[in-house]
Formats: structure tokens, C-alpha cells, sequence
């Protein structure tokens, strides 16, 4: 399979549609030396883009949050998606909105003067989990911890909040696992590397409260659900010991969707009835 940078098609890119191969940045792009870019991971189910101005509108705020005003609108940025959809000819893919710091006067830590681009690409994506999907996704439980919101912005969807992922996924991954469950800066079960994690216990469901965490989309779309439901969630602080007392698990996020988990650590997990409607529910709506 040839790399991200070798393919056919069109990406975005500060306002026209450029070939996927010309897609390119200087290498002192100041974000490629200091992380200053915001991202959004999105899906395009048969040609709509779930909660697209949702997506659109979060990484604006994401931009403010790092002090990277990002100089185009929402509607300029759905329209950027939908063009990159239809140069490519994609009615279900991965959309990935990205903006950053770009090369300029400044190559310090300090960015003021460079200017802040943006690129859409999309292609298309399978389960992120592979076959986790039908038998529960096994996951680590990382070294690092995700930091207090008191140093570093939480709730930015931000380049460089995901160094521990990345570390985490890859110890992770050389384990036989799929992925990796953080702990917070106080010791809370937290998040995946790029997903939320919800449990079940007694036809009620648990969640970590998003005061040290992205506070997902497909998140908030759950909880919905569930309440439609009439199921009680419990947004709070989960301690690690209590994951022996958890008979379900699930993960969300766009690319994630609803996944079930199987196993955490030592930690075991049925992908139970309710794990199971709510990765169904979640399809049906997505597409409706």
C-alpha cells in the first residue's frame, strides 16, 4: 500500500483545490517545530458528513484556544469539505480538516506574524478498530496521564496534546492491544488515545466527567441517546479499582464510532445487549 503522500486525488488547500501529491509545506513550518495546528476527524456517511458544523465550528474554537485565530468561517470551511468531496468522488469517507501555523518571519516559539493555513483532505477509512467491532477491542492502560486543564488547553482538539497518544498507542499496540486507557493528572480513568470510554453496570451507564478530557462530539451524541433511552448516565470521576465492578464497555468517537471493549488490562468486559444497540443505533443514525 503505497503512503498518505502517494495517491490520486484533490486536497484543499487555503482556498483552491490542489493535486493530493503537490499537497506540500515548507519543512520550517512552525507548527512541523512547535505543534501550533488544530485538527478535526470526521465521517461522511453516503455523502454527509455527521454534525459537520459541529466539526466546523469546534475547530475554530480550537484555534482561539491556542491563540491561532483561524481567518475563515464556518461556511467557507463546509464548503471546503463538500469540495473535497466531490473532487475525489467520496460518499463515505474520513474527513480531515487541519489548520496551522505556516512558515513566516517568526521561527521561535513565538508565531504572531506567520500566517495560519488550512487544508481539507478525505479519503476513505474502515473500522478504526478493525474487527474490535464484533469482539470487543483489548486495551493497555498507558504510563502517562492525561494533564490538568490548568497546563494545557483541554478542550482544543490540539497537534500537540496528542504526543501521549501517539507513545501510548505504539507501547500499546506492541502488546497485542488495540489501544490504550489513560488515567488523569488525579488518578481518574480518563480517555482512549482518541476516544471516549463509557461502562455499564446494573442497566445504568458511567462515563468520566470532561473536566480534564476532549468532551467528543460522538460523546455528547451518545449521552443523547441514552437518555432518548431513558437510561441513567452518570457523568463523574471513575476510579481505576472500580473497572472490576463494570460488566460492559464501550468506546466513541468519529472515528471510533461506538465501539465495544473487551478487555481492559486485567480488567474483563462482555459485549453485552446494550454495548451492542447502542454501536447499532449509532450506525442507523448516522445515516439517517
Amino acid at each position: 500500500m503505497s503512503g498518505f503522500d502517494d495517491r490520486d486525488g484533490k486536497i484543499w488547500m487555503d482556498g483552491k483545490l490542489v493535486e493530493w501529491r503537490d499537497a506540500k509545506v515548507h519543512v520550517l513550518t512552525h507548527a512541523l517545530h512547535y505543534a501550533s495546528s488544530v485538527f478535526e476527524g470526521e465521517r461522511c456517511y453516503d455523502g454527509k458528513i455527521f454534525l459537520s458544523r459541529k466539526h466546523s465550528e469546534r475547530l475554530l474554537k480550537s484555534g482561539e484556544l491556542i491563540d491561532m485565530e483561524i481567518p475563515w468561517t464556518v461556511d467557507q470551511i463546509e464548503e471546503a469539505k463538500r469540495a473535497v468531496l466531490d473532487a475525489n468522488g467520496l460518499t463515505n469517507a474520513y474527513v480531515r480538516p487541519i489548520a496551522w501555523r505556516g512558515v513566516g518571519e517568526d521561527m521561535g516559539v513565538a508565531s504572531a506574524r506567520n500566517p495560519v493555513r488550512l487544508a481539507v483532505a478525505a479519503w476513505e477509512w474502515g473500522n478504526y478498530y478493525g474487527d474490535a467491532k464484533m469482539k470487543g477491542a483489548k486495551l493497555d492502560i498507558a504510563k502517562w496521564k492525561r494533564p490538568s486543564p490548568e497546563t494545557i488547553p483541554t478542550a482544543a482538539k490540539a497537534a500537540g496534546l496528542y504526543m501521549i497518544c501517539t507513545i501510548s498507542k505504539h507501547a500499546a499496540e506492541a502488546k497485542g492491544c488495540s489501544d490504550a486507557m489513560f488515567l488523569d493528572y488525579r488518578g481518574y480513568v480518563a480517555e482512549a488515545t482518541g476516544a471516549n470510554i463509557f461502562f455499564v453496570k446494573g442497566g445504568e451507564v458511567h462515563t468520566p466527567l470532561p473536566d480534564a478530557i476532549l468532551n467528543g462530539l460522538t460523546r455528547q451524541t451518545v449521552i443523547g441517546m441514552l437518555n432518548d433511552r431513558g437510561i441513567t448516565v452518570h457523568e463523574r470521576h471513575i476510579m481505576p479499582d472500580e473497572l472490576a465492578d463494570f460488566e460492559q464497555c464501550w468506546l466513541t468517537g468519529s472515528a471510533a464510532e461506538v465501539t465495544p471493549v473487551g478487555q481492559i488490562g486485567d480488567y474483563m468486559f462482555e459485549v453485552g445487549a446494550l454495548c451492542r444497540e447502542m454501536s447499532e443505533a449509532y450506525e442507523k443514525l448516522v445515516r439517517a
